[in-house]
């Protein structure tokens, strides 16, 4: 598997988060061909890199 250097990422929270540390995801863009995706309560943790069409996928059903 590749792997990416997330160090200078960018990440993005939810617009639905409540600012109040709720349980929300972050995204980062601009990371090549992938969309990496985090907890936002666990900043130095785990990332799942997706691609952006499932990601898209993603956001379709949530907003449904």
């Amino acid at each position: 598997m590749r792997e990416y250097d997330l160090s200078n990422a960018r990440w993005r929270k939810s617009s639905y988060s409540d600012g109040n540390g709720g349980e929300c995801v972050e995204v980062a863009t601009g990371i090549g061909p992938v969309v990496p995706v985090r907890d936002s309560k666990v900043p130095d943790g785990d990332v799942l890199l997706v691609s952006p069409a499932a990601w898209a996928a993603f956001v379709a059903g949530v907003r449904g």
